[in-house]
């Protein structure tokens, strides 16, 4: 969804942006998927409620998820032309570098600080725009908001992690230092978001979604200091929903003033 609407926000057409955003939920269907089998052993006893452990999906039903949720996504992907599927290629790569080795390491936040702004310029790109000036301020917001996810993320399953012997950045950091670390990521990227879109005269609509998405993206935060992993994840989910929503809200907001 958030891929179709940038899109939409980017000039695409309705067909086109279905299409790129479709495009996204394979890839991002096939990268979840080797996620799964990756853990599979690990999340046995621990996360019972995920489809492998629990008996939805068998093993080779995800490995054809993974194989053809790849081969999908770079498909739908020629909808935007090369530059969309250049940046789709990436994104794939970044994914499976976390699923195969990045997220058992302390670097475990980098895929996830790059995913966020390569899903904006793979929906910018495959509207057929040419990127904007903002832009510039655009990426490292994106990179800031992606780490910060990576943060809650594993901040929701901290325990497992720890009883399988992972070292994350969490883990690395300390359950404390990580969640300072994601309440002034995220502080930031509000803060910013909010103060150009002001600044920059944006509507009162795009204000006021901003505002709301913003709100919803510090109660997550809230919840990622939770002493329940299930209060956690709660807490990663709604981060994960309002940075999208600041996300559209601030595109559209600089749209609608002519600076995108």
């Amino acid at each position: 969804m958030a891929t179709a609407g940038l899109a939409l926000v980017a000039g695409a057409p309705v067909a086109r942006a279905a299409v790129l955003g479709l495009a996204m939920l394979c890839l991002q269907a096939s990268i979840g998927a080797l996620n799964d089998l990756r853990d599979l052993d690990r999340d046995r006893g621990r996360k019972p409620a995920k489809p492998l452990p629990r008996g939805l999906v068998s093993v080779p039903a995800a490995r054809l998820i993974a194989g053809t949720g790849l081969a999908a996504g770079l498909l739908l992907s020629l909808a935007g032309g090369p530059p969309a599927v250049a940046v789709a290629l990436a994104g794939a790569a970044t994914g499976y570098a976390y699923d195969l080795g990045l997220k058992t390491t302390a670097w475990s936040w980098l895929p996830f600080a790059a995913g966020v702004p390569l899903l904006v310029l793979f929906a910018w790109l495959g509207a057929g725009a040419a990127l904007p000036g903002a832009f510039l301020l655009l990426v490292p917001l994106a990179l800031a908001g992606g780490a910060a996810l990576a943060l809650s993320n594993e901040l929701a399953d901290d325990e497992r992690d720890r009883g399988t012997g992972l070292r994350t950045a969490v883990g690395a950091l300390g359950r404390g230092r990580a969640w300072q670390a994601d309440l002034v990521l995220q502080a930031t990227v509000i803060v910013v978001a909010l103060g150009s879109l002001i600044v920059g005269g944006a509507a009162i609509e795009s204000i006021g979604v901003a505002d709301g998405s913003a709100a919803l993206t510090m109660i997550g935060v809230a919840l990622s200091r939770g002493h329940r992993p299930t209060t956690r994840e709660r807490g990663w989910e709604l981060q994960a929903i309002g940075l999208a929503g600041l996300g559209l809200a601030w595109l559209a907001g600089l749209a609608g003033r002519g600076l995108l």
